[in-house]
């Protein structure tokens, strides 16, 4: 099985630590890098220092209420940007706004989860995103 990069933006330690969790427990080869905000995960992704060095991810998990930079913003970049906007990005947001569902999908989401409160559920909805993503979906090579 192919090996797959996630960059995964969310300032909650809490879900890191359950993201993290699920995406091991479902076995599948994965390299998973953190952001904790808006302008790391796009420091990350033009690979400015301190991460010049780091290999492009193939997906994005992205939260919508972050520090610094909220994700609709840091979406908006990484669909306007003609080197990021191929990378698939699931906007995984405890928001279930319509207001935010709109400007996820108006600034091309491929898709929006509102995260569970059950911890159950999480698991359950990670390793789906997990499964279709990695185990059905083909995703782009994106130059490092």
């Amino acid at each position: 099985m192919q090996q797959i990069h996630i960059l995964l933006v969310d300032d909650n330690e809490g879900d890191i630590l359950l993201t993290r969790e699920a995406l091991d427990d479902a076995r599948i080869i994965n390299k998973i890098s953190i952001a904790n905000d808006g302008v790391e995960a796009i420091s990350f992704l033009k690979k400015d220092p301190p991460f010049r060095d780091t290999e492009m991810p193939d997906l994005i998990l992205l939260d919508i209420n972050l520090p610094k930079m909220d994700g609709t913003e840091v979406l908006s970049i990484i669909k306007n940007d003609p080197e990021l906007k191929r990378i698939p990005v699931i906007m995984l947001t405890t928001s279930s706004s319509e207001k935010d569902i709109l400007a996820s999908y108006d600034n091309h989401a491929n898709c929006y989860i509102t995260k569970p409160v059950d911890l159950d559920r999480f698991m359950d909805v990670v390793r789906t995103i997990e499964n279709f993503w990695i185990s059905i979906v083909k995703l782009p090579k994106i130059a490092s």
